[in-house]
């Protein structure tokens, strides 16, 4: 199973009108130049303006859209700002959708000028493999994925990190399977826990085990699978 690949755009970096008599072209140049360099706090914005009230401008643009603001990370630097947007959404996010909410949540901010006071850069981007998974969403986006799990110390989960398959998640659980066996897994239990990346599909039994019906929806698919299965299996087990 391929990895989800992040997909991002970023707008060159953007100054306010009563900075418009200086030179923005090298305004831009000099952001970029010091996008190395500094590793500037993320806490406020501009002038007045913090990152809770940056959130309030442009979450209802990304769910007007339909996705979710999964992250919101802002850094400054002097009165320069780089402003960067994780969207995601149950059907993922392609780059059409990413270039759209870029627009949408630039001219957002060109309308608040005073949310960010200076020139900035808008990155908006889709999560990667590398994501941690921290809420019941991920947990149910990462549907059939291999999980690593580091258990939070002297939980019920034990201390060792273990491996599994992501099945049924609901709000205060998800169901893994581990080593063969079906675990119920707290998320309070969880210290960190992300998505392995595979390079081939998920097993079919690990799949019949968290999922038959999406077993017998491809069976139906394709009855001709269902007759080759034994020697599928045998197959597999000889790789």
């Amino acid at each position: 199973m391929s990895p989800p690949r992040p997909r991002t755009r970023s707008t060159p970096a953007r100054s306010s009108p009563d900075r418009s008599g200086q030179d923005r072209a090298g305004q831009d140049r000099a952001g970029q130049d010091r996008a190395g360099q500094d590793r500037p706090a993320k806490t406020r914005v501009g002038p007045g303006a913090s990152s809770d009230e940056l959130r309030a401008l442009l979450e209802p643009v990304v769910t007007g859209a339909g996705f979710e603001l999964d992250a919101l990370d802002v850094r400054s630097a002097g009165r320069r700002h780089t402003v960067r947007m994780v969207v995601d959404s149950d059907a993922g996010a392609g780059l059409d959708d990413i270039a759209r909410l870029s627009r949408a949540a630039s001219d957002a901010l060109d309308r608040n000028e005073h949310v960010v006071g200076g020139s900035y850069t808008l990155e908006v981007t889709s999560p990667g493999v590398d994501r941690p998974l921290t809420v019941p969403r991920h947990w149910r986006r990462a549907h059939l994925r291999l999980v690593t799990v580091r258990p939070q110390p002297g939980s019920a989960l034990g201390d060792a990190v273990f491996a599994g398959r992501v099945g049924t998640a609901g709000e205060e659980s998800v169901t893994l399977l581990v080593d063969g066996r079906l675990r119920e897994v707290r998320y309070a239990d969880v210290a960190h826990a992300a998505v392995e990346v595979e390079f081939a599909p998920a097993p079919a039994k690990e799949i019949a085990l968290l999922d038959p019906g999406a077993v017998e929806e491809e069976a139906a698919e394709d009855p001709g699978k269902e007759e080759l299965g034994s020697g599928h299996d045998i197959a597999e087990g000889s790789r």
